[in-house]
């Protein structure tokens, strides 16, 4: 059957909806950058392509070091006014913003569909999360602040930078940008350079119509990368991303004694011990396949008990061959709604490529092929460009020496190893050394809490996956996965604010002692 694109839906369409909505920040042409107080036409705006149909859009535009060390001294200044802002107005203008978004929903979600691929229902969900949470803190900010007490929380010395990853431009970064506003902090943001930088622009134009003190730059990491976490007079440093970036924020960090959260990645897996109610797992396999699991909390390894393969693998294959992929904004008929697909693209071509690569390496070195998909199964235009999207997969197996045996694929492409004993499993569980999340599939709940003690998980589900959360639940990593303070919740505050010891206080956290973990 031929699919057409929804009516209305186009990326130009798109674009033009961005300059009418805020045409101080969008320009015809290219992005601009929000720097020392007002949106410029700064920076070398670079060749990018969607991943959706590969079609040419404006790139971020990438400032130079002085621009970056100015866009920071004038962040720090904001900062100074900022936190002597009483605290209802601070609420005031973060709820404008919020609101703001929340008039202009779809078109965030749009920019998510043509950035990084979402499908429609996901990336609204990024939004309302986005939305909905900050909401949330607005209602318990005073108590988290110990506004009226003897020890209440004051902003940090400075304002807090903020360097995240493309895949969760709302309701990670854009979230954490607005409690770190409400707390009374100004913000410093980079836009990451592989996706998310149309979205993030829109939403801040918002928010600095509502008066908020943001500042949003576009560049390369690894070129402005002192500036956003060293500089002099910022107060925290906020960092999603891969081990490696992380590593190297952390090493930077280590003389200054500033506050940190740097949220990196590790293989989540599941492991399946005594385990008889396959029809449950069935409904978390599909659901795991959302967004081509490319999120920090997917799950992309199993480890089963050698025994229970056999059902393993008549409960994986049919959800596997199930999943829905393809163009997001593909329809039979213009009239009809957008598709209820699980994933769209991965984020670029490359990525897509590599991800290929890596499963025929795994075969090479005598893993076994359990699943591969086709590209002929997914749902796309007639002559659209493909090259981004993977179909899903399954490695059996997989070699110890593997490229991916320790690390996340941020991509559709599963592995499974199976295990004989207690003490293989939590090996294999533990393959990464640290990971945000880990699940327990079996009918012993005592042995699976036994386990969860065992895991470097940060959280552990029994029965169940595990996500980042909202609102009040924690969130953090252990091991190598996780540097810092952790966040989510009460902690979130605590880690952008200070009482009564300063800025040097105690925080929960993954720091080198492990000694302020809370429960999992």
């Amino acid at each position: 059957m031929s699919l057409v694109l929804k009516p209305g839906t186009s990326w130009w369409e798109t674009y033009a909806r961005c300059v009418s909505v805020a045409p101080e920040a969008f320009d015809s042409d290219r992005l601009r950058n929000l720097t020392r107080g007002e949106w410029r036409r700064v920076g070398i705006p670079g060749d990018h392509v969607n991943p959706v149909d590969g079609t040419p859009i404006p790139g971020p535009p990438r400032v130079d070091l002085d621009e970056a060390n100015q866009a920071v001294a004038h962040a720090v200044t904001e900062h100074r006014d900022w936190c002597r802002v009483d605290l209802d107005e601070r609420r005031a203008r973060v709820t404008t913003a919020v609101d703001a978004m929340t008039e202009h929903r779809d078109l965030l979600a749009l920019l998510l569909v043509w950035e990084i691929g979402k499908p429609w229902r996901l990336a609204c969900a990024d939004v309302d999360r986005c939305l909905d949470g900050v909401r949330w803190y607005v209602g318990e900010i005073e108590r988290q602040l110990g506004v009226g007490t003897d020890a209440p929380r004051l902003p940090l010395p400075g304002p807090v930078s903020n360097i995240a990853s493309w895949n969760y431009p709302m309701s990670v970064q854009v979230h954490a940008e607005l409690v770190q506003l409400l707390a009374g902090n100004a913000v410093v943001a980079k836009t990451p350079s592989q996706g998310g930088f149309h979205t993030l622009t829109l939403a801040h134009a918002l928010m600095k119509r509502a008066g908020l003190p943001v500042t949003l730059l576009s560049g390369v990491g690894g070129h402005l990368g002192e500036v956003l976490v060293r500089s002099e007079g910022l107060g925290a440093l906020a960092f999603v991303g891969g081990r490696a970036n992380g590593r190297k924020a952390a090493v930077s960090l280590a003389d200054t004694g500033r506050r940190h959260m740097l949220e990196q990645e590790g293989l989540n897996t599941w492991g399946i011990w005594d385990f008889s109610q396959w029809h449950l797992l069935a409904q978390h396999l599909r659901k795991g396949f959302e967004y081509a699991k490319q999120r920090c909390t997917a799950y992309p390894r199993y480890v089963v008990q050698r025994r229970l393969f056999p059902a393993f693998l008549e409960t994986y294959l049919p959800v596997v061959k199930s999943v829905r992929f393809g163009h997001p904004l593909a329809v039979t008929a213009p009239d009809e709604p957008l598709p209820n697909l699980d994933f769209g693209p991965v984020i670029h071509a490359t990525k897509a490529a590599d991800l290929m690569e890596q499963f025929e390496q795994a075969q090479r070195g005598g893993g076994i092929p359990l699943y591969r998909g086709s590209l002929a199964d997914g749902e796309f235009l007639d002559g659209q460009d493909i090259s981004a999207y993977v179909a899903p997969a399954c490695i059996l197996q997989p070699p110890a020496n593997w490229s991916l045996h320790h690390a996340e694929p941020f991509g559709p492409i599963d592995s499974v190893v199976i295990v004989d004993t207690e003490s293989e499993l939590l090996a294999a569980m533990n393959a990464s050394n640290g990971s945000l999340v880990g699940s327990i599939a079996t009918d012993d709940i005592d042995f699976a809490e036994r386990i969860a003690e065992q895991l470097q998980s940060f959280k552990v589900g029994i029965n169940k996956p595990r996500s980042r959360g909202d609102r009040e639940e924690v969130f953090g990593g252990l091991g190598h996965s996780w540097k810092g303070a952790f966040v989510g919740g009460d902690l979130l505050v605590q880690a952008v604010t200070h009482g009564p010891d300063g800025p040097k206080e105690r925080l929960y956290g993954n720091f080198p002692d492990y000694s302020l973990l809370p429960d999992r």
